[in-house]
């Protein structure tokens, strides 16, 4: 019985684990898109800053993804 609600609990935590980041995610996401789509009105203002923000989150994960390999 103990086994069985140590491994419950793992599962959980590892659940929750991955849930929270996603969690704030959406909340950053909620707060910065009105701004971020009124300050873009124009499609090639906006297409130009989308572009910008998908190069630093390419970067951002390039490096996550050396340091996890490396370490």
């Amino acid at each position: 019985m103990k086994l069985l609600k140590k491994v419950f609990l793992t599962q959980k935590n590892k659940m929750m684990d991955q849930l929270l980041p996603v969690v704030y995610m959406i909340g950053v996401l909620l707060l910065i898109l009105p701004a971020f789509l009124q300050s873009n009105s124009k499609l090639k203002q906006f297409l130009t800053n989308f572009t910008i923000w998908i190069i630093v989150v390419l970067i951002i994960l390039t490096i996550i993804y050396i340091f996890k390999n490396k370490y």
